[in-house]
């Protein structure tokens, strides 16, 4: 069993930040970088299990420039056997989705898994598109996976209740809370991920098509109010009048 695991990096959640060039790039000054929680904690674990139950493989891809491979190795110290990196600054999910799509296409994966959104553009746009160039099935948000020879049974949370779907390989799937447990790299895997392939290929011809016009913070957060709990009626005049939460 051949598994395509896709990975980003993110920036930690602590990272405090800021844009430059008038506000149309993300200023990664300062900034420390994680693999995407969903990538890693589900659909790479997940990925993991799968391969240690049924044998196979596991390579994670990832499409960015060479300040991307300490997050791969860290990737690879959790247990992937290999790893490829696309030698392109993404700029859009259409050309991330593109560059992961003609790579797997190459190497006939039995399943490509991503996590089911990145923690910084949170846009659930890649693992779709990835099956739509594929022409493949995807199932997305889905937390359990379970293989019975090509036969793969998964289960996703929808409203009030719960989904479940079997398909054949090859198939594509993103990855949401409950699918794996989170691994820490021991120190084992940290010193042989030093030495596993990390394999750096050129992008296949695509034309963007999207550019950055600007980003902009939320606004700050107002000051808290407090209301004493025997003033109901004053809670409510603020969450209706102020807040127009209700």
């Amino acid at each position: 069993m051949k598994i395509l695991v896709c990975i980003s990096k993110a920036p930690d959640t602590t990272s405090k930040i800021a844009f430059t060039d008038n506000n149309t790039v993300f200023d990664t000054n300062g900034v420390q970088f994680i693999i995407n929680p969903y990538d890693e904690w589900y659909a790479l674990v997940r990925g993991l299990e799968l391969k240690e139950a049924n044998g196979g493989s596991v390579t994670i891809l990832n499409v960015g420039g060479a300040n991307n491979d300490p997050t791969i190795r860290k990737a690879l110290a959790i247990g992937a056997d290999d790893a490829v990196r696309v030698n392109m600054e993404p700029t859009d999910a259409l050309g991330v989705a593109k560059q992961i799509a003609d790579y797997a296409k190459e190497n006939a994966y039995d399943m490509v898994l991503c996590g089911k959104e990145t923690i910084d553009y949170n846009g659930s746009q890649v693992g779709g598109m990835v099956a739509a160039f594929l022409d493949q099935p995807f199932v997305s948000n889905a937390s359990k996976l379970d293989m019975a020879g090509n036969i793969a049974t998964i289960e996703r949370d929808i409203q009030g209740g719960k989904e479940v779907i079997e398909v054949d390989t090859p198939f594509v799937l993103s990855a949401a809370k409950g699918m794996a447990e989170a691994r820490i790299p021991n120190m084992r895997g940290i010193m042989a991920a030093r030495s596993k392939p990390l394999l750096v290929v050129e992008p296949s011809a695509f034309e963007n098509t999207t550019e950055v016009a600007s980003y902009e913070l939320p606004p700050a957060k107002g000051a808290c109010k407090m209301v004493s709990a025997d003033n109901p009626a004053e809670l409510l005049e603020l969450l209706r009048n102020e807040a127009k939460i209700i």
